[in-house]
């Protein structure tokens, strides 16, 4: 008899880090690369300069953060402003700018998106989100943020961008496995919004 498939915490959080990754290059046309090691952290935080959460409920409860430096911020906002067109003269210069944090909410509402339809594919499991809520962050802060999860289990990843700078995701979710009870046939990955894009950024190349 074959083993049973077993999924745990680093499961779901490379589901997650393959989800954001694959978002911001899609979304920026920049290479996006996260660190093959995840640390246990005993708990999550909202860190300078930006710092953007996302709750999860459902299938598992959990608490996503996502902190970005301000040369971090301020990349990724260019580079997707860019990618969508926008005249570069009008872009904010300061990471302290509304635009930035609207922008980066955007995007991470887009790969939490992308990690929910992951993971119904991969485990056939559904969680619900919050709306991304950011945080503009003054240097000497450190907000410890906690959601009400049953034996939390913390993680944290670094990212870094096509220009080198660093940035963070954290995730606290409960303490869970996910044992197959039988076996199965994933389904096809197919989104209709990333060949668009995919085909978008080919274009502007040649």
């Amino acid at each position: 008899m074959a083993a049973k498939k077993i999924k745990k915490t680093e499961d779901i959080v490379k589901i997650l880090c393959d989800s954001v990754q694959n978002v911001l290059q899609l979304s920026t046309n920049t290479d996006i690369k996260y660190s093959p090691m995840t640390q246990k952290i005993s708990n999550t935080s909202l860190r300078p300069d930006i710092g953007c959460f996302i709750q999860l409920d459902g299938g598992f409860s959990g608490l996503v953060v996502l902190n970005f430096p301000a040369d971090s911020a301020i990349e990724i906002y260019r580079a997707y402003r860019l990618c969508m067109g926008q005249d570069e003269k009008k872009l904010a210069k300061s990471h302290t700018s509304e635009d930035v944090a609207d922008t980066l909410g955007e995007l991470m509402n887009q790969a939490i998106g992308g990690f929910r339809k992951n993971l119904k594919r991969e485990l056939l499991v559904t969680v619900n989100q919050s709306q991304p809520k950011m945080l503009v962050i003054n240097s000497e802060l450190l907000i410890s943020i906690n959601a009400h999860i049953d034996r939390p289990q913390c993680r944290k990843v670094s990212f870094e961008t096509g220009h080198h700078s660093p940035f963070y995701l954290e995730i606290a979710m409960e303490k869970t496995e996910f044992v197959e009870l039988y076996e199965y046939e994933k389904e096809e990955e197919f989104d209709p919004e990333v060949v668009m894009i995919t085909e978008k950024n080919r274009l502007k190349k040649h």
